[in-house]
C-alpha cells in the first residue's frame, strides 16, 4: 500500500489515470485471448455433438436396426425363444425341443452343514463343515489351476476366488436352499477337468459331468418330416431364424415359428436418423449464419465492477454470437453431409424422404406411409440404401455420412485440439493443437507485458514521489526564510 505525502498531489490517483492508458494494450491482448477461448469452446460443444451422432451411426448401420423380420412363436412358447434377421426365408416351422445342451459341472452330492448340525449358509467357515477334517488349508485343482484355502474362509470366499479365477473358466455358486456346492464350466461344450483336491472332498462333491449338446427336430412341412439338429450353446439359426432351447417340449406339444415382415423397427430407425441429422445440420448453418455484434467485444475486469450480472450475461451473449459465423469447417460439414444425401436423392424420393425448400438449407423430410409401402414391398432395398450391400458393393448412406463426419472431426482436432472420441464438453483440449498454440502464445505475450506495466507502475510512483520530496523540501525552505524575514 503506497501513502501519499503531504504536498497535496494525489499520487494513487495520478499513476492510476496514466497507467489506465498504458493498459490499453494488455485489454486488447485479454479480450483476444477470451474470443479464442469462447470459439475453441464453441468447436467443443460441436465436436461432442458430431461424436454422439457418429455413435447414433454405427447403430443404424447393425443389421438389427433395419430389421424388418419378425419371429413370432405360437403353440408351446416356453420351449423355444425365436429372432428373425433380416435374411430369415419365411418358412413356417414346427420345433420338438428334444434335450437342451447342459455346461460341464460338478455338484456336492448332499446337503452341507456344520459341526453342530445346522445347516451351512453363505457365511459359514469351511473349517466349520461338518466334514472337516481340522486341516489348517483346503486345495482344489480344476482345470489344471491349483487354489489353496485356508480353514477360516468362508462359502462366500470360495465362490468369489474360484469364479474370479480366469485360469479356472468356472462359476461357482452355492443353493442354500438345497445346501448343496456346484462348480460349473463357463464355456458350453467344455468339460472340465482334474477336479480333484481336499476342498473337493470336504464339500462332497461328485464326479464331472460332462457337458451335453441339445437337440432339436424342425418340421418344415406342417410336421410330416423333421430334421434333427444340435447345439453345444441351446442356440442356433435356421433358415434365418435364431432359436434359443429353453425347455423340452413332445411331438404333440409343438412350438411353432412364422416371419412376418414389421417395418416398424426399420422405420423408427429411418426417423431416428434423419431427425439427428436434420437437427446437427441445423446447428451448423445455425452457427455458419449467426449475427456477429462487433461492438460487443468481451469485457475487462474493470467494466464488470460496474455492472449488474445480468447485464454482464446478456452483453457476453451478444459478444459470443457470431464466432463461427462463416467457418470454413462447418461450411463444409454442411456441404459433405447435404451431398451425400443429394447424391441418394433419386432412390430416397421413391422411398418417401425428400428434401425441403433451399432456403431449409437441407432439411430432410418423411412421407411415413409411402416409406411403410417401400419397406413392406422390398426391405433389402432400402437396406441397401442406408446400410450399404451385404457383398461391400455399395455404400450406405450411413456410413458414407459417418466418413464425411470422421473428416470434420480430423479438422476440428487439428485446429482447436477437440478429440475424435468423446462427446464430454468438459474434456480437455490438446495443447499442440493450432488454437492451443494460439492461446500459448498469448499467454506469454500477456505475461510479459504485465511484467513491463508493473515495472513502468514502479518507475511512475518513484517519480512521483522524488517530485514530491523536492516540493516538501521547497516548502519547508520557504517557511524558514519566511520565518527569518519577520
Amino acid at each position: 500500500m503506497r501513502i501519499n505525502g503531504f504536498s497535496g498531489m494525489d499520487i494513487d490517483s495520478m499513476v492510476t489515470s496514466l497507467m489506465t492508458a498504458q493498459k490499453a494494450p494488455l485489454n486488447k491482448l485479454n479480450q483476444q485471448k477470451q474470443i479464442l477461448e469462447w470459439t475453441r469452446d464453441s468447436y467443443r460443444e460441436l465436436n461432442s455433438k458430431i461424436v454422439d451422432f457418429r455413435t447414433k451411426l454405427s447403430g443404424f448401420k447393425l443389421s438389427p436396426a433395419m430389421n424388418t423380420q419378425q419371429a413370432v412363436v405360437s403353440g408351446n412358447t416356453t420351449a423355444i425363444k425365436a429372432d428373425a434377421s433380416a435374411n430369415a426365408s419365411g418358412a413356417a416351422m414346427a420345433v420338438q425341443v428334444t434335450s437342451i445342451a447342459q455346461k460341464s459341472n460338478m455338484t456336492s452330492g448332499s446337503k452341507l452343514s456344520t459341526s453342530s448340525s445346522a445347516d451351512a449358509t453363505l457365511t459359514t467357515k469351511i473349517g466349520d463343515l461338518s466334514t472337516s477334517t481340522g486341516a489348517a488349508d483346503y486345495t482344489v485343482t480344476i482345470n489344471g489351476k491349483s487354489l489353496t484355502f485356508s480353514s477360516d474362509k468362508t462359502i462366500n470366499d470360495v465362490i468369489k476366488t474360484i469364479s474370479a479365477d480366469a485360469d479356472m473358466k468356472v462359476n461357482a455358486s452355492f443353493d442354500e436352499v438345497s445346501g448343496k456346492f456346484s462348480i460349473t464350466s463357463k464355456d458350453y461344450g467344455t468339460n472340465l477337468t482334474d477336479g480333484s483336491g481336499t476342498l473337493k472332498t470336504l464339500l462332497g462333491m461328485g464326479t464331472i459331468q460332462n457337458a451335453t449338446a441339445g437337440t432339436v427336430k424342425i418340421s418344415t412341412d406342417g410336421g410330416l418330416n423333421f430334421k434333427e439338429f444340435t447345439t453345444n450353446n441351446n442356440s442356433l439359426t435356421v433358415n434365418g431364424v435364431t432359436l434359443t432351447l429353453l425347455s423340452t417340449n413332445t411331438s404333440t406339444d409343438l412350438a411353432k415359428v412364422q416371419t412376418q415382415t414389421d417395418p416398424a423397427k426399420a422405420l423408427d430407425t429411418i426417423k431416428n436418423f434423419v431427425q439427428n441429422y436434420n437437427d446437427l445440420l441445423n446447428t451448423f448453418s445455425s452457427k455458419v449464419k449467426e449475427e456477429k455484434y462487433r461492438d460487443y467485444q468481451p469485457l475487462t475486469d474493470e467494466q464488470k465492477k460496474d455492472m449488474k450480472e445480468n447485464d454482464i450475461t446478456l452483453w457476453e451473449q451478444k459478444a459470443k454470437s457470431g464466432l463461427l459465423k462463416n467457418d470454413n469447417i462447418l461450411s463444409s460439414a454442411v456441404s459433405s453431409m447435404r451431398s451425400v444425401i443429394t447424391g441418394s436423392l433419386g432412390d430416397l424420393s421413391a422411398l418417401g424422404i425428400t428434401t425441403g425448400q433451399y432456403y431449409e438449407n437441407g432439411k430432410v423430410y418423411i412421407d411415413e406411409e409411402k416409406l411403410k409401402v417401400a419397406l413392406q414391398r422390398d426391405p433389402q432395398k432400402v437396406m441397401n440404401i442406408f446400410q450399404g450391400s451385404a457383398d461391400g458393393t455399395n455404400t450406405g448412406i450411413y456410413s458414407k455420412i459417418s466418413d464425411e463426419l470422421n473428416g470434420t472431426l480430423d479438422l476440428l482436432a487439428k485446429k482447436a485440439g477437440t478429440s475424435k472420441f468423446s462427446s464430454d464438453v468438459n474434456s480437455i483440449f490438446k495443447s499442440e493443437s493450432i488454437m492451443g498454440k494460439q492461446l500459448a502464445d498469448y499467454n506469454k505475450r500477456i505475461s510479459d507485458m504485465k511484467s513491463r506495466l508493473s515495472d513502468m507502475e514502479t518507475r511512475y510512483y518513484k517519480q512521483f514521489s522524488a517530485m514530491e520530496e523536492a516540493m516538501n523540501k521547497y516548502q519547508s525552505q520557504s517557511s524558514s526564510l519566511t520565518g527569518l524575514l519577520k
